[in-house]
């Protein structure tokens, strides 16, 4: 049943552009400086956002006489949207909302990729995913939300008071009609008129509607006590049953002034007549599945049936409309005004022409009553070429181009009219609709295009979407849905839609490298981490870039990182300079090995630690740990050949240690050999000396000899 809409507000700029007009479109600037405006920069901002810099003349400040200058950024959203009928916030959850409908069907998609075709599924069963599909998006777009009840309500008020439905919900109902809902296909014009009854209002903004009227003699019929003495009383009766509001129509007669107490002696018969004709309306016969609780008439699901009670009700009409009891009625508005009807209900064609405003509810009055067995899109076609003749299209309106194109069976007028109208959102996700039953759109839709790269329109579409998507920082954390559901062009641009990321973001870095876990893109996800890694370094976050770096298992970049360390550290080992950078070594762990050249500090930072555990003689079990570090050190290849000899000036206390040898045979030969290679490395040009007395190598070779001698003795 219609209702009567409320402004919902004004709204701005919605996440998906649409663009129903190529009119130019004003923005309003409201920068708040005082005139004159020296300068004027615009550029653009993330999405579809323009950032707006406006600078002013410096003036001379009269307090001090130097000039002073000013300026503001603002941000302008840009939108063909003129209506704004949803909102950015609204269109965000609409988007996040379809994500999950979306993804469900392409699984189910993919599950058949085995079988040749979809259509090798059960029909009943791949038409049940679809209609689920649907009735999910169109959950999303909204329902009409009635305004609090009175707890008396008022017997006058014939519309309620929804929420203004918006053209994308509209547009979204009317394919489901026609492509998806196959249950519904013997009674199309049935579900056309519950579909004129909730979106009428859409169409009062270029010209009038029965809603429209009736919402304004609503407003007249609050003042009003006798109402049958109005002649827009009987028009309003007369436009609501030609459309099929039956319900409004009951209701408008149910306030003749026949009714009233003080009335119902002096008009019986004209009271009679008003109900008898309110009892056939309220009996007229439906052709339809089910009739809801708050609907009047007679629901009959098959045709049959629907015929006898259709002749009999006629005739019960005919029957009324020459009866006598006419002449006994007094009132001439009431009786001209009950004939008219009668006359709407048999299918006169000029009671129904006069009695609805444009083409669409003539359309409908022609269905319900002259031609309630029309079957087939192009039958309903022609009906509405010739609905157009009688009432022509003062202007255009979406949802009707959007009709029009349906009822001629024509994919392309459908595909331009959603593209023009409703924007990529629609495009993409209306496809599953058009592809569903009809070969002709899958054809159209899925057929590889040579202009188009060699991808077809349904990828095209995807693409637009994902890119609109992408364009948000609120939204692009979906774009790869989408984009996943491309089978040519789609897994290289998620690729550039994840490297244009603001990475610097900790949020957004961790989001990309799920995607890429998701998607399976390592190479990607590895790069993310070193541009992350890179950035942070440079930006003094050198921990962070390392922990990219290790992520990444990237060992050039940590061996360079390595080498710049070595570069502070390595002039003396000794000295504090290491300690700047032992919370860095600190971040390699146990699991060192991916760090590359770092190993060795890593190695080192534990070496100095048992060192500093070695204060006296008698701590031989903390010398006997650093005496083990050292060895796995000097064995390690990751050490570097400039540090040995710094390393072992470093451990002369362990060589020299009172009461027994820490090091064996076999260890100190290992340290001898070491000392061998590091005296013939010194002959080579390139060689860098340590930062070290001249006499350390000889302390050192002494102090090992030393332990030696010590160690054979003992064993």
């Amino acid at each position: 049943m219609p209702g009567m809409t409320s402004d919902s507000g004004d709204h701005s700029t919605s996440v998906v552009p649409i663009s129903p007009n190529p009119q130019p479109t004003t923005y309003p600037l409201h920068h708040g400086l005082k005139p004159p405006i020296a300068r004027l920069s615009i550029s653009w901002a993330r999405g579809n956002t323009l950032r707006v810099t406006v600078l002013r003349q410096p003036q001379p400040s009269a307090a001090n006489g130097e000039e002073e200058a000013g300026g503001r950024v603002l941000e302008v959203k840009l939108s063909d949207n003129g209506d704004g009928e949803i909102d950015d916030a609204q269109w965000r959850r609409i988007a996040y909302g379809s994500v999950t409908p979306f993804a469900l069907l392409q699984s189910r998609k993919n599950s058949t990729s085995t079988l040749s075709k979809i259509s090798a599924l059960d029909s009943t069963e791949w038409w049940q995913y679809i209609m689920e599909y649907s009735r999910e998006i169109n959950s999303l777009l909204g329902n009409p939300k009635p305004s609090p009840s009175l707890a008396i309500e008022d017997q006058k008020t014939v519309l309620k008071d929804v929420q203004k439905p918006t053209c994308f919900k509209a547009a979204w109902e009317l394919m489901e009609i026609f492509y998806a809902d196959q249950h519904s296909q013997a009674w199309i014009p049935e579900r056309l008129l519950d579909w004129l009854a909730d979106y009428d209002c859409l169409f009062s903004g270029t010209q009038p509607t029965v809603h429209s009227e009736l919402v304004n003699f609503q407003k007249e019929l609050v003042t009003r006590q006798a109402v049958e003495d109005h002649p827009k009383y009987w028009e309003a009766i007369s436009s609501t049953l030609a459309i099929g509001w039956l319900e409004i129509g009951v209701k408008l007669l149910r306030l003749h002034g026949s009714y009233d107490f003080d009335q119902l002696g002096s008009r019986e018969t004209e009271n009679g007549l008003v109900e008898a004709v309110a009892v056939l309306i309220s009996k007229m016969p439906r052709l339809r599945a089910d009739l809801g609780a708050d609907k009047l008439g007679e629901c009959y699901k098959n045709k049959p049936d629907f015929v006898k009670a259709w002749e009999k009700w006629r005739a019960q009409i005919t029957k009324l409309d020459c009866s006598a009891f006419w002449l006994q009625c007094e009132h001439h508005q009431t009786r001209d005004g009950l004939k008219n009807i009668l006359q709407t209900m048999l299918g006169n064609s000029t009671s129904l022409s006069n009695a609805t405003f444009h083409w669409m509810e003539l359309y409908i009055a022609h269905f319900l009553y002259i031609r309630p067995f029309t079957a087939g899109l192009e039958s309903m076609y022609n009906l509405a070429q010739k609905c157009m003749q009688i009432k022509p299209v003062s202007g255009h309106h979406k949802l009707i181009g959007l009709l029009i194109g349906i009822l001629g069976e024509n994919p392309e007028v459908v595909l331009a009219e959603c593209s023009k109208s409703f924007g990529s959102w629609m495009m993409a996700h209306a496809a599953e609709l058009l592809t569903a039953g009809n070969i002709q759109a899958e054809m159209l839709l899925q057929k590889e295009q040579f202009q188009l790269g060699g991808i077809c329109i349904e990828e095209l579409n995807r693409l637009v979407y994902a890119q609109v998507l992408s364009s948000h920082a609120l939204t692009w954390q979906i774009a790869p849905i989408y984009l996943s559901s491309c089978m040519k062009q789609g897994m290289g641009l998620l690729e550039t839609v994840l490297s244009k990321q603001a990475l610097q973001h900790d949020q957004v870095l961790l989001k990309s490298i799920e995607i890429c876990r998701l998607y399976e893109l390592g190479t990607v996800s590895s790069n993310l981490m070193k541009i992350t890694a890179v950035h942070d370094w440079k930006h003094g976050k050198k921990g962070s870039g390392v922990f990219w770096l290790q992520q990444a298992r990237d060992e050039v970049r940590l061996n360079r990182i390595a080498k710049h360390l070595f570069d502070f550290v390595g002039k003396s080992l000794s000295d504090d300079s290491f300690k700047q950078w032992e919370g860095l070594i600190e971040l390699l762990g146990p699991e060192s090995g991916i760090a590359g050249g770092l190993e060795f500090l890593n190695k080192y930072r534990e070496f100095r630690r048992s060192l500093q555990q070695v204060h006296s003689g008698t701590a031989t079990d903390a010398a006997q740990r650093a005496a083990e570090a050292l060895i796995s050190l000097m064995k390690n290849p990751s050490t570097p050949q400039r540090f040995w000899l710094p390393i072992l000036h470093d451990s002369l206390k362990l060589f020299n240690w009172a009461g027994r040898p820490l090091l064996n045979v076999s260890q100190t030969n290992v340290l001898l050999n070491k000392l061998q290679e590091l005296s013939m490395a010194r002959l080579r040009p390139d060689f860098v000396n340590a930062d070290l007395p001249p006499e350390a190598l000889n302390s050192v070779r002494l102090a090992i000899a030393t332990n030696l001698g010590r160690a054979i003795l003992e064993e």
